[in-house]
């Protein structure tokens, strides 16, 4: 299962240069999410942005409490991506880590909420 000392989870060396790309080019909503991790320092929890995780770079990743937290846009929605996103949710998952997704247009019209979420599941998180 997962290895909580390596919170890498076997990335390889291609997934961090992704990783390093994605944190050039955020979208919208994942700025406005980053703020407020970065902001509010959620429960005193660290939070890392565009991080490597297996052969997958999460948008957001905190450590402590294993949890990704996702965000998507519209296409999301569509059947095929649906599949993909499952899988690799499955995937990231066998590393004992939690996925939640969240969509820019939750981010971008009601942060409070997808904040009080995130917050909720990190206190669930923290109590295991």
């Amino acid at each position: 299962m997962g290895d909580s000392g390596n919170m890498f989870y076997n990335a390889s060396s291609t997934i961090f240069k992704n990783a390093k790309k994605l944190r050039a080019n955020q979208t919208l909503a994942e700025k406005l999410l980053w703020e407020e991790l970065r902001a509010n320092k959620l429960l005193g929890l660290r939070f890392k942005r565009q991080h490597p995780i297996g052969t997958f770079v999460a948008d957001f990743y905190s450590h402590p409490v294993r949890l990704v937290i996702e965000i998507g846009g519209g296409y999301h929605d569509l059947a095929e991506q649906m599949e993909y996103d499952a899988g690799r949710t499955e995937e990231i998952e066998q590393f004992e880590v939690n996925v939640i997704r969240s969509t820019n247009a939750e981010v971008e019209g009601n942060i409070k909420s997808v904040i009080e979420q995130i917050k909720t599941i990190c206190i669930e998180r923290q109590v295991r």
